[in-house]
């Protein structure tokens, strides 16, 4: 018998060369498949970068597209062409309001809020990266089309896709008489005896699909519910005493420590004591010259009825200057609730981390009734981790001295294999940080 190459010698030879390239085209194919995923992904990570530092430090005062507590960032490498100038703004506004600059100048009299200045906490690549994604991205909307109009938003879909899922489930269960019923025709055509039909609610393929559909349909709710467990995100109730954190806050600039000073030194912020109020309601006993106070129903409040309920509280007479009648504690409604066995220390987060009250309680200098902002959920507060640089010190000595024992830090950060310490690389993610 003649060998395989004798009789297909054109097959063997494409076969041979086949087998013999093969390392080569597979090698070619994984490192040009490695080299393109770099190529696309590589353009990614610096935008995402600025994404995450905006998200962790901007994010609370600042949108790129609209005025929140301060003006919209979009555009902003155009209006401060000197990125020098724009770097020490973000370092220290003060020194930069101090040298008299007119356009910032003009921003502080317009927003009457003055610029968080982060020092060292960001590098000057940090909010290059910042001003890149700012200028880049893209508001919320669809995009326009080629004639420039802007597409109608995409319908939502599930109401219809649930009610065809319904009628093709009726469709089968139909098929499923039909063919039964003509089963039932075949066999007494051929003299097969013929079976007492089943009822539905003993047919197995009845109950097992009925089965299934209960536990997709209780286990999705069972599921959300055990997520939802505990948050009370947008959780606004009426207060005894209709207190304007955007008068307050606001317009008066009151800083949030005068009120919750506890929060710079103590796990809990405190609701202030009523004799905080009275350091400045024994003499402000009218308001005449602030904003209307609105509340969420869209009723108007009478701002002085309201001082004059701190009166009746704390037994102040404002005709007499004298406190005439003993106290009464004011039973505020707690917003914000955390599980038990969760730990969460506001003096860790204001003081040494040096986060903006905003950035959990959202723009509490806009609410005239506060509400829960945040989900305050644990991936919520994991994410916050991963994310936030905590204030490292650096070679000249700058930044939270506490950090100075993590030696293994400093080294990376001058042998360059690290560009920043986040509050995960210290332990911000282990269990026992947050759980007891």
């Amino acid at each position: 018998m003649l060998p395989v190459k004798e009789i297909f010698p054109q097959l063997y030879q494409q076969t041979v060369n086949m087998i013999y390239h093969r390392p080569v085209v597979k090698w070619l194919r994984s490192h040009i498949l490695l080299l393109s995923t770099l190529i696309l992904t590589g353009n990614g990570l610096y935008a995402q970068d600025g994404h995450a530092l905006f998200q962790a430090n901007c994010a609370s005062c600042h949108s790129p597209f609209k005025d929140v507590i301060g003006p919209a960032l979009k555009g902003v490498s155009e209006r401060i062409p000197d990125k020098n100038l724009l770097h020490e703004w973000v370092h220290n506004s003060n020194k930069v309001l101090a040298s008299g600059n007119a356009y910032f100048k003009g921003l502080y009299a317009k927003y009457n809020t003055p610029m968080t200045a982060f020092g060292s906490q960001l590098s000057d690549p940090e909010i290059d990266a910042i001003i890149k994604y700012v200028e880049t991205a893209q508001p919320p909307g669809p995009p326009p089309t080629a004639n420039g109009t802007t597409p109608a938003p995409e319908e939502d879909n599930t109401l219809l896709y649930g009610i065809l899922t319904l009628i093709l489930a009726i469709i089968m269960f139909v098929m499923l008489q039909v063919n039964s019923s003509l089963k039932k025709l075949s066999d007494d055509k051929e003299g097969i005896p013929a079976h007492e039909p089943i009822p539905f609610y003993r047919n197995k393929v009845y109950i097992t699909f009925g089965i299934l559909v209960l536990f997709i349909v209780g286990g999705y709710f069972l599921t959300e519910g055990a997520i939802g467990l505990g948050r009370t995100k947008n959780y606004q109730p009426v207060q005894p005493i209709f207190y304007s954190h955007k008068v307050h806050a606001g317009i008066n600039q009151i800083s949030c420590l005068y009120c919750h000073g506890n929060a710079w030194e103590s796990k809990h912020a405190t609701v202030p004591s009523l004799n905080v109020c009275m350091n400045c309601h024994a003499a402000i006993n009218e308001y005449t010259q602030g904003p209307k106070l609105i509340r969420e129903d869209g009723s108007e409040v009478n701002g002085t009825a309201e001082i004059e309920k701190l009166y009746s509280y704390t037994g102040y007479d404002p005709k007499t200057g004298k406190y005439t009648k003993p106290a009464k504690p004011v039973e505020w409604v707690k917003i914000h609730n955390l599980p038990d066995h969760v730990f969460f220390s506001h003096a860790q987060h204001i003081r040494a981390g040096k986060v903006q009250c905003q950035t959990c309680h959202g723009p509490i200098q806009q609410m005239d009734e506060v509400k829960q902002f945040a989900e305050l959920s644990m991936g919520w507060c994991i994410n916050c981790h991963r994310t936030t640089k905590v204030n490292f010190p650096d070679s000249t000595g700058a930044g939270n001295k506490f950090y100075s024992i993590y030696e293994r830090f400093h080294n990376d950060l001058k042998s360059g294999k690290m560009d920043s310490v986040t509050v995960e690389s210290i332990g911000g993610t282990e269990c026992q940080k947050c759980h007891y």
